[in-house]
C-alpha cells in the first residue's frame, strides 16, 4: 500500500507529453515556503493497494500516456512500496520522473532501490526566493538528473533548460481546483486574490499554512 494525496491524469506540467500524477503523501522536510503543505501530513491522504495503483496505471497506457511523475510529499519516505509498486510496471518505452526533497548522498540503501526503477529525478530541498528559472524546478539548487539510457534520450535536452514562463496547469476533479506544476515565488497569493476578484473564493488552499 502507498499513501498518496492524489492521483491525476493527464498532466503535462511535470516531465515531457501526457503523464500520470501520483503524489504521496507524508514528508518530514517541512521545506518553507512549499507549495503542497497538505502533501505534509503523514497520517492524511488515502491508503491505496498497489493493485489499484497498477490498474491505474493500465488506463493510462491505454489512455496513451507517455510517462508517470511521482511527487510529493516526499515519495522517499515510502521507499519499500513504492519501490515494489515501480518494479512491477510494464512500461513498454515509457518513462518514470520522481521528485524528491533529498540530495542523492542524503539516500540509504532502500530510497537508492527505489532509483533503479526510475529514469529520471529531480533532487533537492525548495528553497524559497531561490528563483528557478529552469523548466519543472521550484527553486534553482534543484537538479535534473537523467539515470537510465531512456532518461539521457528524453530529459537531457531539459537539464540546462530555461523557461521564461510557468508551467502550470489547472485541473478540477471530483470539484476540487489543482494547479499542477511549479509556478514561480508570489503567483499563488496573486491566483488567489484574483479569483476571489470575480466571486471565487477557496475554502482551502494547499499552500496557506
Amino acid at each position: 500500500m502507498l499513501r498518496t494525496s492524489r492521483v491525476l491524469h493527464p498532466i503535462t506540467a511535470l516531465g515531457p507529453g501526457r503523464r500520470l500524477g501520483i503524489w504521496l503523501q507524508g514528508c518530514t522536510l517541512a521545506c518553507k515556503g512549499c507549495m503542497s503543505l497538505d502533501t505534509w501530513e503523514p497520517g492524511a491522504g488515502t491508503g491505496v493497494g498497489l493493485d489499484h495503483l497498477r490498474s491505474l496505471w493500465q488506463e493510462a497506457v491505454r489512455a496513451g500516456v507517455d510517462g508517470l511523475t511521482v511527487s510529493g510529499g516526499e515519495p522517499l519516505q515510502q521507499a519499500t512500496a513504492l519501490r515494489e509498486f515501480l518494479a512491477s510496471l510494464s512500461l513498454e518505452g515509457r518513462d518514470v520522473l520522481l521528485y524528491t526533497g533529498y540530495e542523492l548522498g542524503e539516500l540509504d540503501d532502500e530510497q537508492l532501490g527505489v532509483l533503479d526503477h526510475v529514469d529520471a529525478v529531480i533532487t533537492g530541498r525548495y528553497v524559497a526566493g531561490a528563483q528557478p528559472g529552469l523548466i519543472w524546478r521550484g527553486s534553482a539548487n534543484q537538479r535534473l538528473i537523467p539515470l537510465t539510457p531512456l532518461g539521457e534520450q528524453r530529459y537531457r535536452p531539459f537539464v540546462e533548460l530555461a523557461t521564461g514562463r510557468a508551467q502550470v496547469q489547472v485541473r478540477v476533479d471530483d470539484g476540487l481546483l489543482w494547479l499542477v506544476g511549479v509556478p514561480p515565488p508570489g503567483v499563488l497569493p496573486k491566483v488567489e486574490r484574483r479569483l476571489r476578484d470575480n466571486g471565487i473564493v477557496f475554502e482551502e488552499a494547499a499552500w496557506r499554512p
